[in-house]
């Protein structure tokens, strides 16, 4: 495992931890309806194989290994109709998928995505909620590099589909604190998941 995934699986503790510790201190009265803006960083994971992905790229076969360990950066706003359901609009930087070729050339991956989300959330506590997500997102993948065919062009991909995830939301009014698990289904041939650490805050 990377420095950067330890990184980011310790922001995600480090998150779980201040939140688990801030709630014994802070009552936090929950409001049915309330706006909502949030930041957040973790890392990614492609869940498929080296065959998949040249299909994804076109690359005509060639032989590469994967590197997948890519951070990952989202912002997101919401607006909560009510305790159990809400909707949020979302841009996600997911990082880099990088190939290696055989004879040491490289390209990379890099993947974007826009979109909107329906959020359902089951209160525990005050302030203790899971929740889970499904919606929709408009994405770009661009392919940089050759791995070493300068005839070959590798294909850039874009597309309109289905995103969806759990996670669990800490409240210390007026803070937000989450850490949850996405996947971006972009295609049978690449879909990557998520893993992030999240704050917002609500208005």
């Amino acid at each position: 495992m990377s420095n950067r995934t330890l990184l980011c699986v310790s922001l995600s503790a480090a998150s779980l931890l201040i939140a688990s510790g801030a709630q014994a201190q802070t009552h936090y009265e929950p409001h049915e309806r309330y706006a909502y803006l949030g930041l957040g960083t973790g890392f990614s994971s492609l869940e498929n194989d080296r065959d998949e992905v040249d299909n994804f790229i076109e690359s005509g076969g060639r032989n590469f290994s994967i590197d997948d360990d890519g951070n990952v950066w989202k912002g997101f706003a919401g607006y909560q109709f009510n305790r159990y359901l809400a909707v949020e609009a979302f841009y996600a930087d997911l990082g880099r998928v990088r190939l290696r070729g055989t004879d040491g050339a490289s390209a990379d991956l890099e993947s974007t995505a826009y979109g909107a989300s329906v959020v359902g959330q089951l209160p525990v506590t005050d302030w203790f909620t899971p929740f889970a997500k499904i919606g929709a997102a408009s994405w770009e993948t661009e392919v940089r590099g050759n791995l070493g065919d300068t005839d070959l062009t590798l294909q850039d991909n874009d597309g309109f589909d289905p995103v969806y995830g759990l996670g669990a939301q800490f409240n210390i009014n007026p803070i937000l604190i989450r850490a949850e698990y996405e996947r971006y289904d972009f295609d049978s041939d690449y879909t990557i998941d998520t893993f992030t650490a999240s704050v917002g805050l609500r208005f």
